[in-house]
């Protein structure tokens, strides 16, 4: 139990640094040369690095999430995720150790489109796919876990708006392409985060309406290492004796499932959904 215990964390530090390489990469490359300021702190750092040029956009972000990870351990205490922590920590320090290994002073290509989509699609890939293990990147997320405590604020909203707060005040300091550019790039981020989890927890859920259920169950059950219901019904055009099977399992495993049915019950009613929410034994809460 022990072992199984480490090797869980192991995995789940392991995702989180990767995920987080994965975002900082986006924003060196990517986000930073272009001046893009959506996404909540390194858009505020891109903001900071324009107004005081003596400091950098990744020195902004250092600075700005060591305060903000101060202020989360006064608020929030021994609530504060330690996951959350070390990401934060290993993003800005990965984006300093960027600027020291491969200092940027324009874009890497001549397209600002092409830059946008890889300024949106790689932090957003990286940010979703620490949302789902439960860490995040810190930043505004810190302040979001603070007004949840202490107040009855509408998190997302709050997210939102200051998201776009920070996106608008590029006005004051760029071209207007670079602003057009940095809103496209808000709305696009949320939609790209919301699609990439939803595809990483989706599931496949089975109404199965068969004559004989025994071995379609013990191919879920020994085959599959999965569950199942199974309840009796009655055909309303044959009135013969039906049974329905409802199981729900990832998606490698439905493909196996399906053909297995097919081959033993070739005459079973098979109904066949998408679910990206699970919650129950076997399941992570969302998937």
């Amino acid at each position: 139990m022990k072992n199984q215990s480490v090797k869980s964390i192991a995995k789940q530090y392991f995702l989180i640094t990767i995920s987080t390489l994965i975002l900082a990469v986006g924003t060196y490359f990517f986000k930073f040369p272009n001046n893009f300021t959506f996404g909540g702190v390194t858009g505020l750092s891109v903001v900071i690095g324009k107004a005081l040029p003596i400091i950098s956009p990744s020195t902004a972000n250092l600075i700005l999430n060591v305060l903000l990870l101060a202020v989360g351990f006064f608020f929030l205490g021994k609530n504060f995720g330690i996951m959350t922590v070390y990401a934060s920590m290993l993003l800005s320090f990965s984006l300093s150790g960027l600027e020291i290994l491969y200092p940027m002073d324009k874009p890497l290509t001549d397209d600002p489109m092409l830059e946008l989509v890889f300024a949106v699609l790689l932090p957003a890939f990286g940010s979703a796919l620490l949302f789902n293990i439960g860490a995040s990147s810190g930043g505004t997320d810190i302040v979001a876990m603070i007004l949840k405590k202490y107040t009855s604020v509408d998190i997302g909203r709050a997210l939102l708006l200051s998201d776009l707060l920070i996106t608008l005040s590029a006005f004051l300091l760029f071209d207007i392409k670079t602003v057009l550019f940095s809103m496209l790039g808000l709305f696009a981020k949320s939609l790209v985060v919301d699609s990439v989890i939803e595809n990483i927890n989706m599931c496949k859920y089975f109404n199965v309406v068969c004559s004989n259920p025994e071995p379609i169950c013990g191919y879920i059950v020994d085959k599959l290492k999965r569950s199942a219901t199974i309840c009796e019904a009655k055909g309303a055009f044959s009135h013969d004796q039906k049974y329905i099977v409802f199981t729900a399992m990832k998606r490698y495993q439905a493909v196996q499932l399906r053909q297995f049915i097919k081959h033993v019950e070739p005459g079973a009613f098979i109904l066949i959904s998408n679910t990206s929410e699970i919650i129950g034994k076997g399941f992570n809460n969302g998937g």
